[in-house]
C-alpha cells in the first residue's frame, strides 16, 4: 500500500512516499481504506519535533503520521462486533493515517452520517473533540449562556461555534475582519475582530470562555468573566499563577487535553446527524502534496479545516 513515512523529525522535505506491507487487523481492531485524512496544526507540529515524534508514535522508524480518517472497512479482527466490511466511517487513529490502509480502534471509530461526505467526516475528529469536551462535559453549556469562543474560525473554532449553539448559548466569537461572515454564518450572535478592538474592553458577564490560543488572550479571558464563570484553554500548560488568577476571581480554569473515546465520537456523529454541525472544508489537497497541506497549516491562516484525499 502506499505510504507518506517519516525516518526523522524535521521539514516537509522528510517526508518520503513509499510503498508499504499492508497491515493486518489484530483482535479488537478494524482495518479501514482511506479515503481521505484530516489536517491538523498537530500534524505538523509532531512532523517537525523529534521529541513529539517519539512521544506520540514511538521509536520505530519510519514513523506514520497521521490522526483524522474517513474510510471504508475493508477487514474485521476478532471479537468486532459493532461494524461489518462495507461500513463507511471516520475514526481517530494514534498515528498512521497517512496511509493507504489504516488499523482503527473501534472505540474510536463511528459510521458516517449519510448526510455528510467522507471529506468532510474527515475534518471532524483532532478539531471537534476539544470543542465538546470543552464546552459539554466541562463548562456544561446550556440554554442562554452567554460563550466566547476565541478564533472562532479556524478548525477547532468553527466547531465550537456551532455545539454552543446546538445547545442555546448566546455566541460571541473573535476572528478577523475578512472571516466575520463566515463566523456569523455558523451561528455565532456576534463578531468581535481582534485586529481592531480587544475583546475585554467591550464583554463582561461571560459564563464560559474557550480558548484556543494561549498567552495574553488567555490572561485577558478572566476579564471578561462573570464570577464562578469556567474558562476552558487548549493551550498547555497550566500555571501556578494561572491557577492562583482562577482562584482569586472565582473562575473554574481546566486545562484541556483532548480524549478520544466511543462516547464523543457518537455524540459528534448524532450532531453531524441532526444537522447541528458541519465540517467546513476550505482546501482538498492530493496525496502528492502533503507537504503543500502542511505549509497551509503552518500558515495559522487557516479557515474551518483542510483534508488529503487519498
Amino acid at each position: 500500500m502506499k505510504a507518506i513515512v517519516l525516518n526523522q523529525a524535521g521539514s516537509v522535505a522528510n517526508f518520503i512516499y513509499q510503498e508499504i506491507e499492508k497491515p493486518t487487523p489484530q483482535k479488537g481492531e478494524i482495518l479501514i481504506k482511506t479515503k481521505y485524512i484530516g489536517i491538523n496544526p498537530m500534524d505538523a507540529i509532531v512532523r517537525s519535533n523529534g521529541q513529539l515524534l517519539t512521544h506520540f508514535l514511538g521509536e520505530k522508524r519510519p514513523a506514520i503520521l497521521g490522526w483524522d480518517v474517513s474510510g471504508d472497512v475493508v477487514e474485521i479482527g476478532e471479537g468486532v462486533t459493532d461494524f461489518k466490511i462495507g461500513d463507511a466511517v471516520f475514526t481517530c487513529v494514534l498515528g498512521g493515517g497517512y496511509a493507504e490502509y489504516v488499523i482503527a480502534k473501534p472505540e474510536h471509530t463511528v459510521n458516517k452520517p449519510n448526510n455528510i461526505s467522507y471529506q468532510e467526516a474527515a475534518a471532524v475528529p483532532i478539531a471537534a473533540i476539544p470543542a465538546w469536551q470543552a464546552l459539554v462535559k466541562i463548562a456544561q453549556v446550556k440554554q442562554g449562556d452567554k460563550v466566547l469562543i476565541q478564533a472562532g474560525s479556524g478548525g477547532v473554532g468553527h466547531f465550537a461555534i456551532q455545539i454552543a449553539k446546538s445547545y442555546g448559548a448566546y455566541v460571541i466569537a473573535t476572528s478577523s475582519a475578512k472571516n466575520k461572515d463566515f463566523v456569523l454564518s455558523l451561528g455565532a450572535n456576534r463578531h468581535i475582530d481582534y485586529q481592531t478592538e480587544n475583546f475585554y474592553d467591550v464583554l463582561s458577564d461571560i459564563d464560559i470562555v474557550f480558548d484556543t490560543i494561549g498567552g495574553e488572550t488567555r490572561e485577558h479571558s478572566f476579564d471578561v468573566l462573570k464570577k464562578g464563570g469556567t474558562l476552558v484553554s487548549i493551550i498547555p500548560p497550566s500555571t501556578p499563577e494561572l491557577e492562583a488568577k482562577a482562584v482569586e476571581k472565582d473562575i473554574a480554569l481546566t486545562i484541556l487535553v483532548g480524549d478520544v473515546n466511543k462516547e464523543v465520537m457518537t455524540a459528534l456523529a448524532t450532531l453531524l446527524q441532526n444537522g447541528k454541525l458541519k465540517p467546513h472544508v476550505s482546501t482538498n489537497f492530493a496525496f502528492s502534496q502533503m507537504a503543500k497541506a502542511h505549509k497551509t497549516i503552518e500558515s495559522k491562516r487557516t479557515v474551518g479545516k483542510i483534508v488529503v484525499e487519498v
